[in-house]
């Protein structure tokens, strides 16, 4: 593990809204799985909505003069830290010992928000650059979905 790697998983887990949220009493099965009030997740919640909407006003808009801009890059570092945040949610909910859905698909989005700025800043076409702005958009929308959605029964 590179020093900064190391520095960055060691900064990352003083957050206290992440030692509150790993605080919480371990899950018991049959206990509703619902973190949406919890500060790390309400955290995520915030920055995925406002990276949502940044991101849809971008739509009407030429993206190539935003793509390398600085509202862009301001935009890249927030959506690698929202990627962070989801990451840590994961892991939160793994150390609960939470076998469900949302440790699941917070690791999933973890690992797509990467993998969409990339595709947005790669797209050669105004309509390469429209389908993954749009991706992005769901996908930070998926992201405030899922925490917010009231729990559900096991199947």
């Amino acid at each position: 593990m590179s020093c900064g790697l190391a520095l960055a998983v060691a900064l990352s887990l003083t957050d206290p809204a992440v030692a509150t949220a790993a605080a919480r009493p371990a899950w018991t099965p049959g206990d509703p799985v619902t973190v949406a009030e919890e500060p790390l997740f309400l955290d995520i919640v915030a920055r995925a909505g406002k990276l949502k909407t940044t991101a849809e006003g971008w739509a009407a808009m030429d993206l190539v003069a935003v793509l390398g801009g600085p509202d862009w890059t301001a935009f890249k570092a927030d959506a690698l830290a929202l990627a962070e945040r989801d990451m840590q949610g994961h892991l939160v909910l793994k150390e609960r010992g939470v076998d469900g859905d949302l440790k699941c698909i917070l690791r999933g989005i973890s690992e797509d928000i990467p993998v969409r700025l990339t595709a947005l800043e790669s797209a050669a076409t105004p309509e390469e650059r429209a389908s993954a702005l749009s991706e992005l958009v769901h996908l930070f929308d998926d992201n405030v979905a899922v925490i917010t959605a009231p729990p559900q029964p096991e199947v």
